[in-house]
């Protein structure tokens, strides 16, 4: 008697391949910020902060504009000199200022605030 084929998958699938995945990752922050963290790569033991943004969708523009910008700042999550860290940093703040300013319109809490006291 013949043997019956496994039920599952057919034969001849194979799985399907996903595209790289991302070095960028979110975690929730406080008052409903998001922050945007790079696995750690190098001589780095821990992950990188890139970010805190208001919302998810800032978030999510802020990884797309660091993932374009890989070249550059892909050698600079390695570097450990003084230089290194603050053109990091730089590249960091200015990818973040831009995404804020491109981004959607968000309301500041700490401002009106100040002003109600």
């Amino acid at each position: 008697m013949p043997r019956q084929a496994r039920k599952g998958r057919p034969s001849g699938a194979k799985k399907q391949q996903r595209g790289p995945k991302s070095d960028y990752f979110t975690q929730p922050g406080k008052r409903g910020s998001v922050i945007v963290l790079r696995k750690p790569i190098g001589n780095r033991a821990t992950a990188k902060v890139c970010g805190v943004m208001p919302t998810r969708v800032h978030a999510k523009m802020l990884i797309g504009q660091l993932e374009r910008a890989e070249s550059v700042v892909k050698d600079l999550f390695m570097e450990a000199t003084d230089d290194g860290i603050e053109a990091l940093e730089a590249v960091l703040a200015a990818c973040c200022k831009e995404t804020l300013e491109k981004g959607p319109k968000v309301r500041q809490l700490e401002e009106t605030d100040e002003v109600a006291d």
